[in-house]
């Protein structure tokens, strides 16, 4: 197997083929994952999202990047406001800007409802004044998925990793996960094993600096504090990167009865400051614990 790792959208990559994907792939990739930072990324001044945070108004969406707004409206609803895409101000506000400040401001606001901002968001992100969105708790995810469509086109196997953001493709010999212990990068709190979907995880170490992470509680102004780490598992990785996220802020059991991938909805792992351990019937699940 190859592996070609690369550095993109604040991340390590790694795409694992047979064999070394030919140059248009490359290319394909390279170009698909510059176009979605453009877009949506609110750390470079270029990009859409940047505009839309300087004039507000309407914003054309991509045909590709429906699904992603689509989403965001589901969890938001799903959530009762908890996940949002206007989480954006909040986060540079506590220091996490496109400077990487980290130092929070004294007064942090509120983050604002959906439909105080946002009138309408198919075809069109519709915005009724100026608003710094945060894609980041679905977008890496959606990311994930259009380079792994990209990848599905030139090869019948391979594994598309973004920081532990994956998709697998349906495959005879499962992968074994290890999932990354939040207290302790060198450790793993178990493994699973999975034939083919998707994996994403979100942890609260991984952004973290004064008081603040980057998993910030709408309804609060502040930080989840209660869940140290997520793993979900579902057909898309725009599908688990989100949930994964949505764990922080709301119960499972309020989440996984809207779902249907199995008979526990959605596969997922949540490990709470308290060292307590969630978790449905996941395949191949070995706890360390």
């Amino acid at each position: 197997m190859h592996d070609w790792v690369f550095e993109a959208i604040g991340t390590r990559w790694t795409i694992t083929t047979p064999a070394p994907l030919a140059a248009p792939v490359v290319a394909a990739v390279g170009a698909e994952i510059e176009r979605i930072d453009r877009a949506w990324s609110r750390f470079r001044d270029d990009s859409a999202v940047a505009e839309m945070a300087r004039a507000g108004g309407s914003h054309r969406v991509e045909a590709t990047d429906q699904p992603l707004l689509d989403w965001y409206r589901r969890l938001y609803d799903l959530t009762g406001g908890a996940v949002t895409p206007l989480v954006g101000g909040t986060l540079a506000a506590a220091g996490y800007d496109a400077d990487y400040a980290l130092r929070p401001a004294e007064s942090v606001p509120s983050v604002p409802a959906w439909d105080d901002v946002i009138a309408g968001h198919d075809g069109v992100l519709e915005l009724r004044r100026p608003a710094l969105i945060d894609v980041g708790a679905a977008g890496k995810g959606f990311a994930v998925d259009r380079v792994a469509g990209i990848v599905a086109d030139a090869v019948d196997e391979y594994i598309v990793d973004a920081g532990g953001d994956m998709v697998i493709s349906a495959r005879q010999q499962p992968v074994r996960i290890a999932l990354e212990h939040p207290l302790d990068p060198a450790k793993a709190i178990g493994v699973v094993t999975l034939d083919g979907g998707a994996i994403c995880a979100s942890a609260s170490n991984r952004r973290a600096w004064a008081d603040w992470h980057h998993i910030v509680d709408p309804r609060t102004a502040s930080p989840a504090w209660e869940v140290l780490a997520t793993w979900v598992i579902a057909p898309s990785a725009m599908e688990a990167d989100g949930l994964a996220t949505a764990l922080f802020l709301t119960p499972a059991a309020r989440l996984r009865g809207h779902f249907d991938h199995h008979a526990d909805g959605f596969h997922h792992v949540t490990f709470r400051r308290n060292g307590s351990v969630e978790h449905t019937a996941v395949p191949g699940l070995e706890l360390f614990l």
